[in-house]
C-alpha cells in the first residue's frame, strides 16, 4: 500500500516554463499523439477516482484503503508522466501551469484526507509539501488572465485547504501570510466578477482570523516576536511509568471528537475545542520521506507493531443517527485490550420535569444536530413533556458501548448528567466532566474555547488565562513547563500509590495519551478549587467514578505545587492558601 503513497517532495522538481500549444492532428507525430492520449486517459481516470472518494463510507477503517491505494497510484503515474513529457504536453496539449497546480492540489488533498482517515500526522507534512510547492512555483498565478471565475474559486479553495494544513502543523507565521494573500485574492475576485459568494468568502476570512486569535495568551522571544508552541504529545511530556506503579495495559485505539457548540470559533468544520483535543491525541509529526529507503519505499520488514496515534473521527454537529453510526463502527472494530475515547463538546440539554424514578434518560445530556428533522419540530413540540428530548445524547445512550473499555470526556453546561452512569458490564469506564458553569469574569471568553478543554490541551496556557495573564517570555514559559512536568510526575505517583483511587482510573494509566489526560485533569480540578474566583460547586470538574479528593485534587502536596507555580508568575494572591473542607 505504502509504495504508491510515496510521492515525495523530490518528485516536484519541475524545469522549464509553459508555452502555448499548437499544431493540427496531421502535424503531430504518432508518438507524441500517443503521449497526449495517455495523458488524457490518466487525467480522466484520476478525476474519476478522486470524485469517487466522496462515495466511500466515512466510518470503518478497512473498506476505503484499497480505493485510496488505486487513487494514489494513478496520481503518482499522472504526476510523473506530466513531468517526463512536459515539452510535448506543452506544445501539443497546451498544458497550462494552473492545470499542473490542480494536479498537485489534488495530491495534497489526498494526503490530507489520508491523514484524517489514519490519524498519522506524517501525512500532513506530505500535504504541506505539495501545497507549498504550488505557492512557491506560482502555479495559479496566471488564473486571473483566464477570465473564468470558476478557476479563481479553485485558487481560493486551495488557499483555504493550505491554511487548514498549516494550522494543524502550527505554522502560524505562514498562516498569517496566507490569510493576507487570500484576502487580496478575494478582494480581486469580488471586484472582477459579479458573484454571489462574496459574503461566504469574507466569512472564511473572519473564521480563520478568529481561530488564529483564540489562544488567550502569547509567548514572546526577547525581541518580542511570537513563539509558536506545539502541544502534541512529545518525548518528556508524559509522566513515565516507574517501577512499582500500578497501571493497566490498555491502549487507546479509537477516538470520536464531537463538536456541537454553535457560538464557538470554528474553521473548516473544526471548532477550536475539537482542534485542541485533536492535537492532544496526536504525537509530534515526523517527515515521511525520512522513513524511506533509497528506492522510495519502506522496507518490507518494517511493520509497525502498533499505531503511533489513535484512530480518530471528527464529527462537527452530527445528528444522533450519524453519531451513533460512527460510535458503533468504532466499537465494532476496537481491537482487544484497547480503549474507545469519546470527547463531547456540546450544548447542554436539561430535563424538562421531575420523575419518580430517575434513570439514565432522566438527567438530560448534550445536544445533537436536529437540522434534518426541522420539518417535524412542530409535531415534536406538541408532545407531552413526559417524553425525552430525541436530539439529546443521554448517558443511557452509551450503555451498550460500555461492554468494552470506554473513556468519556464531556465538556458541556450539563456535563454533570454523565455522572449518573452505571457500569453494567464491569469493563473499565471513566468519565471526565467539565464544570457546568464558570465564574462571571470568565464567561465572556467561551466563544474562544472552553477552559476545561484548554487545560487538557495546554495546562500552562489555561493557567495564564485563569490568572488574566496575556503574555509571557519564552524563558519563563520554559521554566514553568519544566515545573509542570514535575507536577505531572507527582500526580502520577499520587494516583498509582493511593489505596482509595478507583481501579478504573489505573486501568487506563498504562496508555501515554490517557495518562497525560488524567494527570492534566487532576491539575485542572485542583487549580480551580484553589482559585478564589471558583467558589461554587458547579465551577469544579467532576468524574465518574468519583475521585477521592484527599488523594488527588485536594492533596496538600499538589496544592503547594500549584501555589509555587502561581508564585513563579507573581499571581499567588489570586489563590487560596488551602481549600475549605466542604463545598
Amino acid at each position: 500500500m505504502l509504495n504508491v503513497l510515496m510521492i515525495t517532495f523530490s518528485v516536484l522538481n519541475l524545469e522549464g516554463a509553459m508555452t502555448a500549444g499548437g499544431g493540427t492532428d496531421d502535424d503531430i507525430p504518432l508518438g507524441e499523439r500517443k503521449t497526449v492520449t495517455d495523458f488524457c486517459y490518466l487525467l480522466d481516470k484520476s478525476k474519476q477516482l478522486f470524485n469517487g472518494l466522496r462515495d466511500l463510507p466515512q466510518y470503518g477503517q478497512k473498506q476505503w484503503q484499497s480505493y485510496f491505494g488505486r487513487t494514489f497510484d494513478v496520481y503518482t503515474k499522472l504526476w510523473k508522466f506530466q513531468q517526463q513529457h512536459r515539452q510535448i504536453l506543452d506544445n501539443r496539449y497546451g498544458l497550462k501551469r494552473w492545470q499542473i497546480g490542480e494536479i498537485a492540489s489534488k495530491i495534497g488533498q489526498l494526503y490530507y484526507h489520508y491523514y484524517l482517515r489514519t490519524s498519522e500526522t506524517s501525512y500532513l507534512n506530505e500535504a504541506f509539501s505539495f501545497y507549498s510547492a504550488i505557492r512557491q512555483r506560482a502555479y495559479y498565478s496566471q488564473v486571473t488572465k483566464e477570465d473564468r471565475p470558476e478557476l479563481v474559486v479553485k485558487k481560493l479553495r486551495y488557499y483555504a485547504r493550505y491554511i487548514v494544513v498549516c494550522l494543524l502543523l502550527n505554522k502560524m507565521d505562514l498562516v498569517g501570510d496566507l490569510v493576507k494573500e487570500l484576502s487580496d485574492e478575494i478582494e480581486d475576485y469580488t471586484h472582477r466578477f459579479n458573484t454571489e459568494d462574496q459574503l461566504e468568502w469574507n466569512l472564511v476570512l473572519q473564521e480563520v482570523a478568529a481561530f488564529v486569535e483564540a489562544d488567550p495568551a502569547i509567548v514572546l522571544n526577547d525581541d518580542n516576536s511570537i513563539v509558536v508552541t506545539s502541544n502534541r504529545l512529545a518525548e518528556g511530556v508524559v509522566p513515565p511509568l516507574e517501577q512499582g506503579m500500578v497501571a493497566g495495559q490498555l491502549a487507546l485505539a479509537d477516538a470520536l471528537i464531537i463538536g456541537n457548540c454553535s457560538s464557538q470559533v470554528k474553521f473548516s468544520e473544526l471548532t477550536i475545542d475539537m482542534f485542541r483535543m485533536l492535537q492532544a491525541l496526536e504525537r509530534e509529526p515526523i517527515n515521511l520521506a525520512s522513513q524511506l529507503n533509497k528506492s522510495g519505499t519502506q522496507e518490507s520488514t518494517e511493520k509497525p507493531s502498533k499505531r503511533e496515534n489513535p484512530h480518530k473521527y471528527l464529527l462537527y454537529k452530527p445528528t444522533f443517527s450519524q453519531l451513533y453510526t460512527f460510535l458503533s463502527a468504532s466499537f465494532k472494530e476496537l481491537p482487544g485490550n484497547s480503549v474507545l475515547l469519546v470527547y463531547l463538546s456540546a450544548t447542554g440539554v436539561f430535563p424538562t420535569g421531575r420523575c419518580d424514578y430517575e434513570g439514565p434518560y432522566d438527567f438530560g445530556g448534550v445536544l445533537t444536530n436536529n437540522n434534518r428533522d426541522a420539518g417535524n419540530m412542530e409535531v415534536i413540540q406538541k408532545r407531552n413533556n413526559s417524553f425525552k428530548e430525541m436530539h439529546c445524547l443521554h448517558p443511557g445512550d452509551f450503555f451498550p458501548f460500555t461492554r468494552k473499555p470506554l473513556f468519556l470526556i464531556v465538556d458541556s453546561s450539563n456535563s454533570i448528567a454523565y455522572k449518573n452512569f452505571i457500569n453494567l458490564f464491569g469493563q473499565p469506564l471513566v468519565c471526565l466532566l467539565s464544570p457546568t458553569a464558570y465564574p462571571k469574569g470568565l464567561q465572556d471568553q467561551t466563544q474562544r474555547g472552553s477552559l476545561f478543554t484548554l487545560f487538557l490541551y495546554n495546562p500552562l496556557m489555561a493557567f495564564l488565562f485563569m490568572c488574566r495573564l496575556t503574555s509571557m517570555r519564552k524563558g519563563m514559559w520554559d521554566k514553568c513547563q519544566e515545573y509542570l512536568h514535575k507536577i505531572y510526575r507527582d500526580i502520577a505517583h499520587l494516583l498509582t500509590k493511593s489505596r482509595t483511587v478507583d481501579q478504573a482510573f489505573l486501568q487506563f494509566f498504562g496508555d501515554d495519551f490517557l495518562r497525560l489526560l488524567l494527570t492534566r485533569f487532576v491539575l485542572c480540578s485542583a487549580t480551580m478549587r484553589l482559585h478564589k474566583m471558583f467558589r461554587e460547586t458547579r465551577n469544579y470538574p467532576e468524574t465518574y467514578p468519583q475521585l477521592q479528593k484527599e488523594d488527588s485534587v485536594e492533596n496538600p502536596a499538589l496544592q503547594n505545587h500549584i501555589l509555587e507555580l502561581a508564585s513563579m508568575l507573581d499571581v499567588r494572591s489570586l489563590f487560596l492558601e488551602k481549600t475549605t473542607a466542604e463545598y
